[in-house]
């Protein structure tokens, strides 16, 4: 028998979703933009899908205390747009931006980009959310001032939940002013050299905000400087003369490069010895390790792509589908974690590397905040 299309519930404000989760009462799917349907484990069946995209706009924005509270189906690229204007930004350059990702499904995906060695993640950027539980109860944790709060902090719960503990309403978030001047430099070779150069990057004084480094034939290293436009340059050159040989300044399009590379962009993923990733049977995984294990690391895995966070220990590999489970094997040996972030659609593969330690308590956590298991159900198979 062929199982019917759930619905699809839209929502455009707090209540509403409140009401969807009382008035289904099967299990949920939670969604967004759908720029991150692909990642993690495989959604099982449901009776019902929430969708958030018309759950969107910001709610209160205080300049003077650099907080912004929106709507979690707010686009993160229309939130810069509207910060800009008061000299503001949320310091989050996740490369699925530009897809039109939501600031709820940044948080819910634990996504981020390059300029996280200076600014953090999401999980350091929220200050408050708004969630619904399963009982329709309606859970604020933090607000506009930035302090501790006692009990579940579910902001942090939230991060990188996909959705598991119920579906994100709102969200407060610190900012950061607009830098009066970014540049960029590069410079050419392979991982390991890009390791060592990175070593006396961040020994030196020149506090990059992003450093990352590219595969391709060579490769090739790229660090992002902010600051003052008058004092700005110095630092540049003095970057140029640290990197090397062969280092010179680029134009900030080479982090359009980096973007593509990092969602698996077909037609754009230079491979790591020069070819192309096979169209159509490539996965995408996200890997995390110690930064000192990060490059030793890349050189053992079968990647077609990588874009890699040689001071974060954060890396992105592009990998032909049948090398997935080999590449979570590598990465649980280095002491890392590891998660899909697209796939073919036929691919059976483990989404996830090794269980964490702390999977007991979070599956305790899950069973008092969703005894039914009615949210994201298959998101984290097969841990729970």
């Amino acid at each position: 028998m062929t199982r019917a299309a759930p619905t699809t519930l839209r929502p455009t404000t707090p209540a509403e979703v409140r009401d969807a989760v009382l008035d289904v009462p099967g299990r949920l799917a939670i969604s967004g933009a759908g720029t991150a349907r692909h990642w993690a484990g495989r959604p099982d069946a449901v009776d019902a899908t929430l969708d958030l995209s018309a759950l969107s706009g910001v709610i209160t924005h205080n300049p003077g205390d650099m907080t912004v509270s929106v709507h979690a189906g707010t686009p993160l690229a229309d939130l810069q747009a509207e910060l800009a204007g008061h000299g503001q930004r949320l310091a989050l350059d996740a490369a699925r931006a530009g897809r039109g990702a939501t600031v709820g499904g940044l948080v819910a995906t634990a996504d981020a980009g390059p300029s996280a060695l200076i600014y953090g993640g999401m999980r350091d950027l929220v200050i408050g959310t708004t969630s619904v539980l399963a009982d329709g109860t309606m859970v604020r944790s933090g607000g506009h001032v930035i302090k501790n709060v006692a009990g579940y902090d579910m902001a942090k719960l939230l991060h990188g939940s996909y959705g598991t503990f119920g579906p994100l309403v709102e969200v407060v978030l610190r900012l950061h002013p607009v830098a009066k001047a970014t540049a960029c430099v590069a410079v050419d070779g392979p991982v390991d050299d890009a390791a060592e150069r990175v070593l006396a990057l961040m020994a030196s004084p020149l506090e990059p905000i992003a450093v990352e480094w590219l595969s391709g034939d060579p490769g090739r290293l790229l660090v992002r400087l902010e600051g003052g436009t008058s004092t700005l340059p110095a630092r540049v050159r003095r970057l140029v003369e640290l990197l090397g040989d062969g280092a010179r300044e680029v134009g900030p399009d080479a982090w359009d490069e980096h973007a593509a590379l990092t969602t698996g962009e077909p037609g754009r993923a230079a491979g790591v010895g020069g070819a192309a990733g096979a169209a159509g049977r490539d996965a995408v995984v996200r890997i995390g390790c110690a930064p000192r294990s990060l490059a030793p690391l890349l050189g053992r895995l079968p990647a077609t792509a990588v874009t890699a966070g040689l001071a974060t220990g954060v890396a992105t590999v592009t990998v032909h589908d049948a090398s997935v489970t080999d590449v979570h094997d590598a990465v649980a040996a280095a002491g890392g974690t590891s998660v899909l972030r697209d796939r073919p659609a036929d691919l059976d593969a483990p989404a996830w590397g090794a269980a964490p330690s702390a999977l007991p308590l979070l599956t305790a956590i899950k069973n008092q905040l969703d005894p039914e298991a009615r949210f994201a159900p298959g998101r984290f198979a097969p841990w729970m």
